[in-house]
Protein backbone atom coordinates (compact mmCIF):
# COMPACT_ATOMS: atom_id res chain seq x y z
CA UNK A 1 0.00 0.00 0.00
CA UNK A 2 2.82 2.36 0.90
CA UNK A 3 4.49 1.58 -2.40
CA UNK A 4 1.32 2.55 -4.28
CA UNK A 5 1.01 5.86 -2.38
CA UNK A 6 4.65 6.65 -3.02
CA UNK A 7 4.22 6.01 -6.75
CA UNK A 8 1.13 8.29 -6.93
CA UNK A 9 3.04 11.05 -5.10
CA UNK A 10 5.93 10.83 -7.55
CA UNK A 11 3.45 10.98 -10.45
CA UNK A 12 1.89 14.24 -9.15
CA UNK A 13 5.31 15.81 -8.69
CA UNK A 14 6.26 14.91 -12.27
CA UNK A 15 3.04 16.37 -13.70
CA UNK A 16 3.52 19.55 -11.68
CA UNK A 17 7.01 20.03 -13.07
CA UNK A 18 5.65 19.80 -16.61
CA UNK A 19 3.21 22.70 -16.10
CA UNK A 20 4.27 26.28 -16.68
CA UNK A 21 4.02 28.29 -13.50
CA UNK A 22 1.66 31.26 -13.66
CA UNK A 23 2.93 34.22 -11.68
CA UNK A 24 0.16 36.49 -12.91
CA UNK A 25 2.60 38.40 -15.21
CA UNK A 26 2.59 37.59 -18.92
CA UNK A 27 5.96 36.61 -20.27
CA UNK A 28 7.48 38.94 -22.90
CA UNK A 29 10.10 38.39 -25.56
CA UNK A 30 13.33 40.27 -24.89
CA UNK A 31 13.54 43.50 -26.85
CA UNK A 32 16.04 43.12 -29.64
CA UNK A 33 16.87 46.24 -31.64
CA UNK A 34 16.30 45.98 -35.34
CA UNK A 35 19.69 46.58 -36.94
CA UNK A 36 18.02 47.94 -40.06
CA UNK A 37 16.29 50.67 -38.06
CA UNK A 38 19.70 52.10 -37.16
CA UNK A 39 20.79 52.41 -40.77
CA UNK A 40 20.50 56.05 -41.81
CA UNK A 41 19.77 56.06 -45.53
CA UNK A 42 19.73 59.83 -45.67
CA UNK A 43 16.35 59.73 -47.41
CA UNK A 44 13.74 62.18 -46.22
CA UNK A 45 10.67 64.05 -47.40
CA UNK A 46 10.10 67.79 -47.77
CA UNK A 47 6.53 68.83 -48.50
CA UNK A 48 5.66 65.52 -50.12
CA UNK A 49 8.81 65.14 -52.24
CA UNK A 50 11.71 62.85 -51.45
CA UNK A 51 15.33 63.96 -51.04
CA UNK A 52 18.72 62.38 -50.30
CA UNK A 53 21.29 63.88 -47.95
CA UNK A 54 24.65 63.42 -49.70
CA UNK A 55 26.58 65.23 -46.99
CA UNK A 56 26.74 68.41 -49.06
CA UNK A 57 25.53 71.94 -48.32
CA UNK A 58 22.00 71.10 -49.56
CA UNK A 59 19.86 68.00 -49.93
CA UNK A 60 19.06 66.83 -53.45
CA UNK A 61 15.65 65.75 -54.69
CA UNK A 62 15.38 62.22 -56.05
CA UNK A 63 13.26 63.30 -59.06
CA UNK A 64 13.03 66.09 -61.58
CA UNK A 65 10.16 68.55 -61.42
CA UNK A 66 7.20 66.94 -63.19
CA UNK A 67 8.55 63.39 -62.69
CA UNK A 68 7.07 60.58 -60.62
CA UNK A 69 10.22 58.44 -60.41
CA UNK A 70 13.97 59.14 -60.61
CA UNK A 71 14.02 57.76 -64.15
CA UNK A 72 11.22 59.98 -65.47
CA UNK A 73 12.46 62.96 -67.46
CA UNK A 74 9.84 65.24 -65.99
CA UNK A 75 8.93 68.61 -67.46
CA UNK A 76 11.09 71.09 -69.35
CA UNK A 77 11.28 74.78 -68.49
CA UNK A 78 12.70 77.96 -69.89
CA UNK A 79 14.81 79.78 -67.31
CA UNK A 80 12.65 81.89 -64.93
CA UNK A 81 9.47 80.26 -66.21
CA UNK A 82 7.46 77.97 -63.97
CA UNK A 83 5.30 75.96 -66.36
CA UNK A 84 6.11 73.72 -69.35
CA UNK A 85 4.90 74.88 -72.76
CA UNK A 86 4.78 73.87 -76.41
CA UNK A 87 7.52 76.17 -77.79
CA UNK A 88 10.91 77.18 -76.42
CA UNK A 89 12.43 80.17 -78.21
CA UNK A 90 12.81 83.91 -77.66
CA UNK A 91 9.45 84.72 -79.18
CA UNK A 92 7.71 82.54 -76.61
CA UNK A 93 9.87 83.63 -73.67
CA UNK A 94 8.05 85.24 -70.75
CA UNK A 95 10.53 88.00 -69.94
CA UNK A 96 11.25 89.56 -73.30
CA UNK A 97 9.91 92.43 -75.32
CA UNK A 98 10.39 92.37 -79.06
CA UNK A 99 12.14 95.49 -80.29
CA UNK A 100 11.83 97.20 -83.64
CA UNK A 101 14.90 95.31 -84.81
CA UNK A 102 15.42 91.54 -84.79
CA UNK A 103 16.70 91.65 -81.21
CA UNK A 104 14.56 90.92 -78.20
CA UNK A 105 14.81 93.04 -75.05
CA UNK A 106 14.80 91.39 -71.66
CA UNK A 107 12.21 92.70 -69.22
CA UNK A 108 13.60 91.08 -66.04
CA UNK A 109 16.94 89.86 -64.67
CA UNK A 110 19.08 92.34 -66.55
CA UNK A 111 21.58 95.00 -65.54
CA UNK A 112 22.22 96.87 -68.79
CA UNK A 113 20.04 99.97 -68.96
CA UNK A 114 21.52 101.03 -72.28
CA UNK A 115 20.83 97.71 -73.95
CA UNK A 116 17.49 97.08 -72.28
CA UNK A 117 16.00 100.55 -71.71
CA UNK A 118 13.51 100.76 -68.91
CA UNK A 119 13.90 97.17 -67.74
CA UNK A 120 17.22 97.00 -65.87
CA UNK A 121 16.61 95.59 -62.39
CA UNK A 122 20.13 94.24 -61.62
CA UNK A 123 18.71 90.93 -60.42
CA UNK A 124 21.02 87.94 -60.69
CA UNK A 125 19.14 85.23 -58.78
CA UNK A 126 15.59 84.05 -59.42
CA UNK A 127 12.78 85.48 -57.36
CA UNK A 128 10.74 82.82 -55.62
CA UNK A 129 7.83 83.55 -57.96
CA UNK A 130 10.05 82.62 -60.95
CA UNK A 131 11.64 79.55 -59.38
CA UNK A 132 9.99 76.49 -60.97
CA UNK A 133 11.13 74.20 -58.14
CA UNK A 134 9.46 76.34 -55.49
CA UNK A 135 6.33 77.19 -57.49
CA UNK A 136 5.63 73.54 -58.31
CA UNK A 137 6.77 71.87 -55.07
CA UNK A 138 6.48 74.66 -52.47
CA UNK A 139 7.90 74.03 -48.99
CA UNK A 140 11.64 74.72 -48.82
CA UNK A 141 12.38 73.57 -52.36
CA UNK A 142 14.24 75.77 -54.85
CA UNK A 143 16.49 75.51 -57.89
CA UNK A 144 20.21 74.89 -57.27
CA UNK A 145 22.89 77.57 -57.47
CA UNK A 146 25.84 77.07 -59.85
CA UNK A 147 28.04 76.60 -56.77
CA UNK A 148 25.80 73.78 -55.53
CA UNK A 149 26.05 72.08 -58.90
CA UNK A 150 29.84 72.43 -58.75
CA UNK A 151 29.81 70.89 -55.29
CA UNK A 152 27.85 67.95 -56.71
CA UNK A 153 30.56 67.55 -59.35
CA UNK A 154 33.51 67.90 -56.98
CA UNK A 155 32.33 65.70 -54.10
CA UNK A 156 30.57 62.87 -55.93
CA UNK A 157 31.51 60.13 -58.34
CA UNK A 158 29.59 60.12 -61.62
CA UNK A 159 28.94 56.69 -63.06
CA UNK A 160 27.24 56.21 -66.40
CA UNK A 161 24.46 53.71 -65.86
CA UNK A 162 21.13 52.43 -67.11
CA UNK A 163 18.48 52.49 -64.41
CA UNK A 164 15.18 50.82 -65.25
CA UNK A 165 16.08 51.08 -68.93
CA UNK A 166 16.86 54.81 -68.69
CA UNK A 167 20.33 56.19 -69.46
CA UNK A 168 21.86 58.65 -67.03
CA UNK A 169 24.39 59.17 -64.28
CA UNK A 170 24.44 57.59 -60.84
CA UNK A 171 25.86 60.36 -58.66
CA UNK A 172 27.34 58.96 -55.43
CA UNK A 173 28.71 61.00 -52.55
CA UNK A 174 32.40 60.77 -51.67
CA UNK A 175 31.92 62.57 -48.36
CA UNK A 176 32.96 60.41 -45.42
CA UNK A 177 29.95 58.80 -43.82
CA UNK A 178 27.76 59.39 -46.87
CA UNK A 179 29.42 57.18 -49.48
CA UNK A 180 26.47 54.77 -49.71
CA UNK A 181 24.11 57.51 -50.83
CA UNK A 182 23.36 58.57 -54.38
CA UNK A 183 20.89 60.16 -56.77
CA UNK A 184 20.12 59.40 -60.41
CA UNK A 185 20.11 62.10 -63.09
CA UNK A 186 18.53 60.94 -66.36
CA UNK A 187 19.92 62.12 -69.67
CA UNK A 188 16.69 63.90 -70.55
CA UNK A 189 18.12 66.11 -73.29
CA UNK A 190 16.42 69.42 -74.09
CA UNK A 191 13.48 70.87 -75.99
CA UNK A 192 14.33 73.34 -78.74
CA UNK A 193 12.18 75.46 -81.04
CA UNK A 194 13.58 77.16 -84.14
CA UNK A 195 13.66 80.95 -84.38
CA UNK A 196 10.51 81.14 -86.49
CA UNK A 197 8.64 78.83 -84.13
CA UNK A 198 7.75 76.28 -86.80
CA UNK A 199 9.55 73.24 -85.44
CA UNK A 200 9.94 72.03 -81.87
CA UNK A 201 11.99 68.96 -81.12
CA UNK A 202 13.25 67.02 -78.14
CA UNK A 203 16.99 66.66 -78.68
CA UNK A 204 19.89 64.69 -77.18
CA UNK A 205 17.70 62.34 -75.14
CA UNK A 206 19.85 59.48 -73.72
CA UNK A 207 23.07 61.31 -74.65
CA UNK A 208 22.98 64.58 -72.66
CA UNK A 209 21.44 66.16 -69.59
CA UNK A 210 20.68 69.85 -69.07
CA UNK A 211 19.67 71.16 -65.63
CA UNK A 212 19.00 74.84 -64.89
CA UNK A 213 20.53 76.71 -61.96
CA UNK A 214 18.87 79.73 -60.35
CA UNK A 215 21.36 82.35 -61.55
CA UNK A 216 21.70 84.47 -64.68
CA UNK A 217 25.08 85.02 -66.35
CA UNK A 218 26.68 88.12 -64.84
CA UNK A 219 28.08 89.46 -68.08
CA UNK A 220 25.57 88.21 -70.63
CA UNK A 221 22.04 88.51 -69.30
CA UNK A 222 20.52 86.59 -72.20
CA UNK A 223 22.22 83.50 -70.75
CA UNK A 224 21.75 81.61 -67.47
CA UNK A 225 23.96 78.99 -65.82
CA UNK A 226 23.15 75.30 -65.97
CA UNK A 227 24.66 71.86 -65.39
CA UNK A 228 25.39 69.92 -68.55
CA UNK A 229 26.65 66.36 -68.87
CA UNK A 230 27.48 64.19 -71.84
CA UNK A 231 27.04 60.44 -71.58
CA UNK A 232 29.49 59.39 -74.30
CA UNK A 233 32.60 61.32 -73.27
CA UNK A 234 31.80 61.67 -69.55
CA UNK A 235 32.02 65.45 -69.70
CA UNK A 236 30.31 67.12 -66.74
CA UNK A 237 30.49 70.87 -66.17
CA UNK A 238 28.75 74.16 -65.49
CA UNK A 239 27.98 76.20 -68.59
CA UNK A 240 25.52 78.87 -69.75
CA UNK A 241 23.01 79.17 -72.55
CA UNK A 242 19.99 81.13 -73.77
CA UNK A 243 17.34 81.50 -71.11
CA UNK A 244 14.62 80.48 -73.56
CA UNK A 245 15.87 76.87 -73.89
CA UNK A 246 13.79 74.04 -72.43
CA UNK A 247 15.81 72.24 -69.72
CA UNK A 248 15.17 69.95 -66.77
CA UNK A 249 15.06 71.06 -63.12
CA UNK A 250 16.33 69.05 -60.15
CA UNK A 251 15.35 70.82 -56.91
CA UNK A 252 17.31 71.16 -53.67
CA UNK A 253 16.32 72.02 -50.10
CA UNK A 254 18.23 73.00 -46.93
Amino acid sequence: MRKILFFVLILFVFIGCEQTPNSGVESQKPEVEDSESEIDTGIGVENGHEYVDLGLSVKWATCNVGAETPEDYGDYFAWAETQPKSKYNWKSYKYQKEALSISDFLTKYTDDEDCYPGFADNKKVLDRADDAAYVNWKGKWRMPTPEEFQELINFCTWEKTIQNRVVGYKVTSTVEGYTERNIFLPAAGEIHTDVEGKETEQRYVTTRGYYWSNKVNDSHNFYAYYLIFYIDDKSIRISDNSRCAGYSIRPVCP
